[in-house]
């Protein structure tokens, strides 16, 4: 008998979740949702064998090996205690909880089960992001010291811009720093190391009706091992996407652009990752053009779990990508913590200090 999962929520669980892990070999066992008579519709109409309106329920009803969730944020810690105590192995979306306190005590339950508990940063199993690992960790740069991340997007620039009513929402976990930061926090400790301190900027560029969230911020940081860094984002800027990653180092500088990993050295440029084959096409109905990508991520993300529980005795690959653990998740949700009071305080804040 395969393994079997059950999803929690019905946005980017449905979207996403759903059909990664099935391309993983999972059976996806039950749909949870909000909705009693809309979330057993859905899963109808995705071929899930069961809709609940609670986990519980749907924990009560099968027999599956795994929880997946992907709520707002600040139902994230209940769930996932409430599948530790279940026995469930866990796959969580970021951030882990609404507060680092939260993130202790459910990460805490994990270990102490013997459960895998992971977080969804799933473009760890981007290439590009893993080239750029992998150039650090093996010598290729030489010593990093200067990371420069940027991002800007038009995702949010409208004021009646279409989104979840928790995005907006700061006692819900909303925020643009949460929401996407997350990813590129838990990155930059990918490769370089735990971050220190930070000092940072965090507001809201376009007023929202629906809450004060903040839509985007700017950060710099220092790593223990010495690096700084600059992390930028706006969503709510008009125009075409920006995108920059690079890190520097004393041999060399990494970077990222149009989805590649380039290596830059005394002796030229070279590409560090293949040409991959362009990505399958999105829904009809969900023309969302990185759809596609998150998918194929978070495939990789659930394929390493599904041979980590059907191969419990084996050491953990020497390799990576490996995923983001709830330990992981705690680490990154301490920088997003002191970012928020380093932002409040006007000035730097240590992580692990500012809660």
């Amino acid at each position: 008998m395969g393994r079997r999962a059950i999803v929690a929520g019905t946005g980017f669980g449905l979207r996403v979740h759903v059909p990664a892990l099935r391309a993983a070999g999972f059976e996806v066992a039950a749909l949870v949702g909000s909705d009693a008579e809309r979330t057993a519709r859905r899963a109808a109409r995705i071929g899930v064998a069961a809709g609940f309106d609670s986990l519980a329920a749907a924990l009560e009803a099968t027999a599956a090996d795994v929880v997946t969730i992907a709520t707002p944020p600040d139902t994230h810690a209940e769930l996932a205690a409430l599948a530790i105590a279940a026995g469930r192995h866990v796959i969580c979306e970021k951030p882990l909880a609404l507060t680092a306190g939260q993130a202790e005590a459910v990460t805490a339950a994990a270990a102490a089960a013997g459960l895998v508990a992971l977080v969804g940063t799933e473009f760890r199993w981007d290439p590009a992001v893993e080239a750029v690992r992998d150039a650090i960790a093996t010598g290729l740069v030489g010593r990093p010291h200067t990371a420069t991340i940027i991002r800007s997007y038009p995702i949010l620039a409208a004021a009646d811009a279409s989104a979840p009513g928790w995005w907006f929402d700061p006692a819900r976990g909303g925020g643009w720093l949460r929401a996407n930061g997350t990813h590129l926090i838990d990155q930059l400790q990918l490769w370089l190391g735990p971050i220190a301190e930070v000092s940072a900027t965090l507001g809201q560029a376009v007023p929202r009706p629906a809450g004060g969230a903040d839509d985007g911020y700017g950060v710099l940081l220092r790593t223990e091992s010495g690096a700084t860094g600059v992390l930028q984002e706006c969503a709510a800027a008009w125009g075409e996407p920006v995108e920059v990653t690079r890190v520097a180092g004393t041999e060399g500088t990494v970077s990222i652009v149009d989805g590649h990993a380039y290596l830059a050295t005394a002796d030229g440029t070279r590409r560090l990752t293949p040409q991959a084959p362009p990505p399958p096409p999105t829904d009809a109905a969900d023309p969302r053009p990185w759809t596609a990508l998150e998918i194929a991520a978070y495939t990789g993300l659930a394929r390493w779990l599904y041979h980590r529980l059907d191969h419990p005795g084996e050491p953990p690959a020497p390799d990576f990508p490996r995923p983001a653990t709830f330990a992981d998740g705690l680490s990154v949700l301490r920088v997003v913590e002191a970012i928020q009071a380093a932002a409040e305080a006007g000035r730097a804040v240590a992580v692990g200090v500012a809660a």
